[in-house]
């Protein structure tokens, strides 16, 4: 992986911000404990035991690409196949069950007044879905990015890098807003600081590091920024 040199970490602590960055899953829908407990049961179903905790570290944040080639690791192309359909079948029904955005997210968008858009390792289907249950897509419509568009997922910076070329704003101007270990490592590779929201399945401690600002109350984020 290639990092942001020191001196544009530097830089960026500096600059005003100009756009922020949102993660989907966990940031903007509250779809990550659901997709914990799905991945965990698939576990079970299909022959690969996972804890919670084996799938935050293993899967959360991360692309498809990802999640599946490591499956296929452990069961075969052919089960990693059936995972994902299994996956993506389930998830869709219990989004379709209810679906609420992030504890503070509403008021946190409300008070924002930077332009925002969103990057996800999710892809635009998916994005469509959640954010068009919760409310949330006319908001961010024309502005929303997938891992699908670049060559690597997150940790790699590719998605963040790709979403401030669209958006038009140098990497040392953006915040990204990220709630997996995955997203902030993006984020630090990209040259870019980030906020870390702990109020999900992730712990603190592994979103902790250089330009994270770590906190537990998506209502806070507009102060956050602002002190920025």
């Amino acid at each position: 992986m290639t990092f942001a040199h020191p001196h544009t970490r530097a830089a960026a602590a500096t600059r005003p911000v100009e756009l922020v960055i949102f993660d989907c899953d966990g940031v903007l829908v509250d779809t990550e404990r659901l997709a914990v407990r799905l991945q965990v049961a698939l576990g079970a179903e299909l022959g690969w035991p996972l804890t919670a905790e084996d799938v935050v570290d293993r899967f959360i944040g991360r692309s498809k690409e990802s999640i599946v080639g490591q499956i296929a690791e452990q069961l075969g192309a052919g089960t990693a196949a059936l995972w994902w359909s299994l996956l993506i079948q389930r998830h869709r029904d219990a989004v379709d069950l209810g679906l609420d955005p992030v504890d503070g997210l509403p008021e946190a968008i409300a008070a924002l007044t930077l332009p925002t858009c969103v990057a996800s390792s999710g892809p635009h289907e998916k994005m469509r879905h959640t954010l068009g249950r919760t409310g949330l897509y006319d908001h961010f419509a024309g502005r929303i990015f997938s891992a699908s568009e670049v060559p690597r997922g997150k940790p790699a910076p590719d998605l963040f890098l790709h979403a401030a070329r669209r958006m038009g704003v140098d990497p040392e101007a953006c915040v990204v807003v990220e709630d997996s270990g995955p997203g902030v490592a993006a984020a630090r590779a990209a040259g870019m600081r980030s906020f870390g929201y702990a109020g999900g399945p992730t712990p603190a401690a592994r979103l902790e590091g250089p330009g994270t600002v770590v906190f537990d109350d998506m209502r806070r984020l507009p102060e956050l920024l602002a002190g920025r």
